[in-house]
């Protein structure tokens, strides 16, 4: 899996999770007050993520504490949580 894929898998997350409500940008804020998802969204995002994860012979792992010290970075955009995703990806690979 390479980056872009990484994000069109979160970008289709975003938009399965919403029923199509929201349409996903590379910029869209996941927290802030700009945020498109509320919070049960924002977890409901990453279980989808840890779910394709496994079915791609990793773990995303969202809770832990290194995620957590950067989850300020993590959720900040698609983006972001892409570039994550992305690196624990690589990282286990």
């Amino acid at each position: 899996m390479n980056a872009e894929e990484a994000k069109k898998r979160v970008m289709a997350s975003i938009t399965e999770i919403t029923d199509g409500e929201v349409e996903p940008t590379e910029e869209m804020n996941l927290i802030g007050k700009d945020a498109r998802l509320d919070s049960m969204k924002l977890v409901e995002l990453c279980l989808s993520l840890e779910d394709q994860a496994g079915d791609l012979g990793f773990e995303f792992d969202w809770t832990s504490e290194a995620a957590m010290s950067r989850s300020r970075s993590l959720f900040r955009t698609v983006s972001s949580l892409a570039e994550e995703f992305h690196a624990q990806a690589q990282a286990q690979a």
